[in-house]
């Protein structure tokens, strides 16, 4: 793996995040990075995108369209070919996950 392609992968994974954090979970006005529920994001040297992500409860009413929303928006990427999210529940979610930010946001602070 060549130095420039670490680089395009460090700067896409940047960008993948950009798009991440335009997503907001329906019942707290959060968005789902600053929330935590982003647990991993991968690249491979192909382009194909892994993001390994969790949920705040297995019976979130958003379980089946928020990783549909999150694969369709961070494939509007040109440079990925594709997304796949993985959703995982260990660790389980807590408000520990969440950022300072986000605390601050919700009066946890």
């Amino acid at each position: 793996m060549s130095e420039e392609t670490t680089i395009n992968t460090a700067e896409l994974g940047e960008k993948i995040v950009r798009v991440l954090k335009t997503i907001y979970d329906p019942e707290i006005p959060v968005d789902i990075y600053e929330l935590g529920l982003i647990y991993d994001v991968f690249i491979n040297e192909e382009y194909d995108a892994k993001i390994l992500m969790t949920l705040t409860s297995p019976n979130c009413p958003v379980a089946e369209s928020l990783p549909v929303e999150i694969e369709e928006k961070v494939k509007s990427l040109d440079q990925l070919k594709d997304v796949e999210v993985e959703i995982t529940f260990d660790p389980p979610w807590t408000q520990e996950l969440m950022s300072e930010e986000a605390k601050l946001e919700l009066g946890l602070l």
